[in-house]
C-alpha cells in the first residue's frame, strides 16, 4: 500500500509540474502564431505598397515618354496633312479638269451630230 501512495504521490507531483510548462508551451505557441500572422500581414502591406508605387512610377514616366514622342513627330505630322491636303485638291481639280473636258467634248459632239448649237431647234 505504501508503494502504491508513493507512486500516486510521485504521479501527481509530476503532472503538477508538467502542467505548467504545456500551459506556457501553448501560450508560446499561440503567441508566434499571432507574432507570424502579423508579420505576413506586414509584408503583404508593405509588397501591395511597394506595387502600387511603382505602378504610379511606370505611368508617370509612360505619360512622359508618350508627350516626347507626340513633340517630336508633331512637325512630321503637320508636314504629312499638308501634303496630304495638297494632293487632295490637286486630285480633285484634275478630276474637275477631266469633268470639264467630258462636257464640252460631249458638247461638240452633239453639236457636230445635230447641227449647229446657235441655230434654234426644230419647230414640230
Amino acid at each position: 500500500m505504501r508503494t502504491i501512495f508513493i507512486g500516486a504521490a510521485a504521479a501527481a507531483t509530476l503532472s503538477l509540474a508538467l502542467a505548467p510548462a504545456t500551459h506556457a508551451q501553448s501560450q508560446e505557441t499561440a503567441n508566434t502564431t499571432t507574432t507570424v500572422k502579423d508579420d505576413a500581414r506586414t509584408a503583404g502591406h508593405a509588397v501591395a505598397h511597394g506595387a502600387n508605387a511603382v505602378g504610379h512610377t511606370i505611368a508617370d514616366k509612360s505619360r512622359q515618354a508618350g508627350h516626347t514622342v507626340a513633340e517630336d513627330t508633331r512637325s512630321t505630322r503637320d508636314t504629312v496633312r499638308d501634303d496630304s491636303k495638297k494632293a487632295g485638291h490637286a486630285i480633285a481639280e484634275g478630276a474637275r479638269s477631266v469633268g470639264r473636258s467630258i462636257r464640252d467634248g460631249a458638247i461638240k459632239v452633239k453639236a457636230a451630230v445635230t447641227g449647229k448649237s446657235g441655230e434654234p431647234g426644230p419647230k414640230s
